[in-house]
């Protein structure tokens, strides 16, 4: 069968997913799915339906949908975000759901039914800006329904740079008044430890070590992984917060993790030095530290090692028993 020709239109783009869903399903994989089946057949799908949306498609915890008319869209999110807050009433803190929603309005590639393109690049890394529970729009979705629906407040969240964006993007808060709090995730069970690897700063001139750094944060999450009775955060909820001001604190609350490692990378020349620090959450007090200087002529051999140096440091302090990796820590490496 041949393939489908593709086609541009304008379209409102429609971007959610379920904050901390990776530590929900850490806690709870059956009950989890389970109350997510149940949020997207009894009230995602009707709501899409009623505002005359389209679902493009589901992936995990998310899901993408288009419409016509960005007021539909509009009203959709905040039937949704209302539905979920009175379903989540009668559900433990621990183990609510709460989808993070962004809006904007686009030109779109489709093809095969599929969405392309920067119109929903851009409703993804509104989504990835919106608190759990809340919605974010850019400027040409808001321009569309400011005066058109009388109970919405929109609060400025001023321009917004967004990873694989080229201009910056005014950035909206629909203001919804929801009865009771927000959901959010609580921290992880006293005596488990749980820890969130951030996206690591590129601090050289050299756009590529952007690509080294994403590459050893990832590393750093897979081997992180196998440690036995460690519980760690996935890299499609770590890397929402990379090119994000935001403090250590904020991320232990929002993923629900005792311990966040952060980091950087510089380059001169040939030669690259990586950073790395494990911090409490709660406290954000420095448990430990290190920096690691290599020639960089092989680059996956330095990730490799750098990472199996921080990884044994980590397990040292992370587990109560003997360290299933071996590494140094404490004085800089060279």
């Amino acid at each position: 069968m041949a393939a489908e020709r593709s086609a541009r239109r304008l379209c409102a783009i429609l971007a959610a997913d379920v904050a901390g869903y990776s530590r929900l399903m850490g806690a709870d994989e059956d009950g989890t799915l389970t109350a997510l089946t149940a949020h997207l057949r009894e009230l995602i799908d009707p709501a899409v339906a009623q505002h005359a949306g389209r679902i493009v498609k589901t992936t995990g915890d998310g899901l993408l949908v288009e419409f016509a008319s960005v007021v539909d869209a509009v009203r959709c999110a905040v039937d949704i975000q209302q539905g979920m807050a009175a379903r989540n009433r009668a559900v433990p803190q621990d183990r609510r759901l709460a989808f993070r929603i962004g809006l904007n309005l686009g030109d779109v590639i489709v093809q095969n039914g599929d969405l392309y393109g920067d119109g929903v690049n851009v409703a993804a890394r509104l989504e990835a800006l919106a608190e759990p529970g809340g919605i974010c729009l850019s400027a040409s979705a808001h321009e569309q329904v400011q005066d058109k629906i009388a109970t919405v407040r929109f609060e400025d969240l001023g321009e917004q740079r967004m990873k694989n964006i080229a201009r910056p993007v005014r950035a909206y808060r629909i203001a919804l008044d929801l009865a009771g709090p927000a959901p959010s995730p609580v921290p992880a069970p006293p005596g488990r430890s749980s820890i969130a690897v951030l996206p690591l700063d590129n601090l050289s001139a050299d756009p590529e070590q952007e690509y080294f750094a994403d590459g050893l944060a990832e590393d750093l999450i897979t081997d992180l992984s196998r440690i036995a009775g460690l519980q760690v955060i996935a890299r499609n909820s770590t890397f929402t917060y990379k090119g994000r001001p935001v403090s250590v604190t904020q991320v232990g609350r929002e993923l629900g993790v005792r311990y966040v490692v952060e980091g950087s990378v510089r380059k001169v020349d040939n030669r690259v030095r990586i950073t790395a620090q494990l911090i409490d959450a709660a406290t954000g007090m420095h448990v430990w530290a290190d920096r690691y200087d290599r020639d960089l002529t092989d680059v996956f051999a330095v990730q490799d090692e750098v990472t199996h140096e921080i990884v044994g440091a980590l397990s040292l302090r992370l587990t109560p028993g003997p360290a299933t990796a071996h590494g140094r820590s404490g004085a800089p490496s060279t």
